[in-house]
């Protein structure tokens, strides 16, 4: 009788012991497939992360947002040659050189109007080209190995617990399993939505270099440029907070505190959610955009 009972209680040890096993592998292979995409993604540029939408940008850009444009240049040059004829006293005080001056800043803004998608796409170039260095600049791995390391656990561990235990670490790791799942969506959040606001700034450029060339407007183009920059480093702070999660990562030891190791796993990756949510802004204050 004692046999049978032994048996029975072997066989849901076992159990209990396989579903911690699952969790415990679905768990670090959601964060460490997740994090390895970090890279790929920040580091593509706007016309090679998605073909189609890059298209559809350009085509509303071109035949919707540059006619505006091409109104707020007309706008804002006629303004420029007002206040240089009021300036100058109602043309009483004649400088030949003023007109000069009007049609080279003229020929700039045009100039900077026809060529806008060239200059915005060399700035996320750039951007990607950071993004690439600093990906093979990171030496640490990011990945968090639980194949050999969960056997020896397992019969290190496991196999001394008892039923009630691997009930209560299962309900654990199913948790955080559970946890990880969500900070792997928010990380695809925070990488989309960067990628799509590039896409927006992309698509509406013409109109803030259809002023950068007055010194009243010239704020706004300057400003839509802080931007760009902005989010060009943003894909390179990424990555540092990247570089960072790996060298705490490459720190922590499965096989001696299990509980432990869990939920440092779980604040590394909430404190990476969290300061990359954290690199938008913080690119654009150091860059002071608005």
């Amino acid at each position: 009788m004692d046999a049978i009972v032994d048996s029975i209680s072997q066989f849901i040890k076992d159990l209990l012991a396989g579903w911690v096993m699952s969790n415990l592998e679905g768990m670090f292979t959601d964060v460490n497939d997740k994090v390895d995409t970090i890279s790929g993604e920040v580091s593509l540029t706007p016309a090679t992360w998605n073909a189609s939408i890059f298209s559809m940008i350009e085509n509303l850009s071109d035949n919707v947002i540059i006619p505006i444009a091409g109104i707020i240049i007309t706008y804002v040059l006629c303004y420029e040659l007002i206040s240089m004829v009021i300036d100058k006293n109602n043309m009483h005080d004649y400088d030949a050189g003023m007109f000069f001056k009007y049609i080279f800043k003229a020929c700039i803004a045009v100039m900077l109007l026809s060529r806008v998608s060239d200059i915005v796409l060399a700035v996320f170039d750039v951007g990607s080209y950071m993004v690439s260095e600093a990906s093979s600049a990171i030496t640490d791995s990011t990945e968090i190995n639980v194949g050999t390391t969960i056997q020896d656990m397992f019969t290190a561990q496991l196999s001394t617990m008892d039923a009630g235990d691997l009930v209560g670490l299962g309900i654990e790791t199913m948790f955080c399993t559970f946890c990880m799942k969500i900070m792997s969506v928010l990380i695809t959040v925070i990488l989309y939505g960067r990628m799509i606001e590039i896409y927006l700034y992309v698509s509406v450029a013409p109109v803030p270099f259809a002023t950068i060339t007055n010194r009243e407007w010239g704020s706004i183009g300057t400003n839509y440029i802080k931007g760009c920059i902005a989010l060009a480093f943003q894909g390179f702070f990424i990555m540092v907070c990247v570089g960072i999660y790996a060298a705490l990562v490459s720190s922590i030891s499965l096989s001696t505190d299990l509980h432990s190791a869990l939920w440092q796993v779980m604040a590394y990756t909430v404190v990476l959610c969290f300061t990359m949510f954290k690199t938008g802004s913080l690119a654009k204050s150091i860059m002071n955009a608005h």
